[in-house]
């Protein structure tokens, strides 16, 4: 699968009788130029179209990604905040996998080849086409740990660590070589 462009989008859409409207462009291109490692939720979306001076509708917003999510567009996200994050999916091999701490919502992505294989093989085995292949590893960062989760944290206490500095355990090789880029 080929990262989609407007045309290619259009085309997809078309050929399913659907049209590739200014608001479904807006929102490829916002994907398009997200930096690596953001995710979106639709609210966030929203706010962020919205302070651009965008007017695009929440259920608007609601529909179009759940659209370019069963396109293999974007790939839906289940993180640990509660509600669905997006962002573009890339090819394979391209695909990561994210380190959640469940109670702080850091978020850190890493590459695994070895899943990416086994997932692209099972997929050519079964007769399908791979879209997406991702893995949700649900952890506590050491801060967390330190200040005694679960029974000595309150409820709505974050990590004050930046996403780069929230350090989590890592007791297993998460890809063949070691290395998590």
């Amino acid at each position: 699968m080929a990262l989609y462009t407007a045309v290619s989008f259009k085309s997809e859409l078309n050929d399913k009788g659907w049209r590739l409207t200014p608001q479904r462009e807006t929102i490829l291109q916002v994907f398009q130029n997200l930096p690596k490692g953001n995710h979106l939720s639709a609210e966030d979306l929203y706010n962020l179209l919205k302070s651009r001076g965008e007017a695009i509708s929440l259920s608007t917003i609601y529909r179009t990604l759940k659209l370019m999510a069963r396109m293999g567009i974007l790939r839906e996200l289940e993180l640990a905040e509660g509600h669905k994050h997006y962002e573009i999916n890339q090819p394979y091999p391209h695909h990561h996998h994210h380190l959640v701490c469940v109670q702080c919502n850091k978020t850190i992505e890493f590459k695994n080849d070895s899943i990416s294989k086994t997932s692209m093989k099972q997929a050519e085995k079964s007769g399908f086409h791979l879209l997406d292949c991702q893995l949700t590893i649900h952890t506590i960062c050491h801060e967390a740990l330190r200040m005694g989760w679960p029974s000595l944290i309150s409820s709505n206490w974050t990590c004050s660590k930046a996403i780069a500095d929230c350090n989590f355990e890592m007791d297993y090789e998460l890809t063949e070589n070691g290395n998590t880029d």
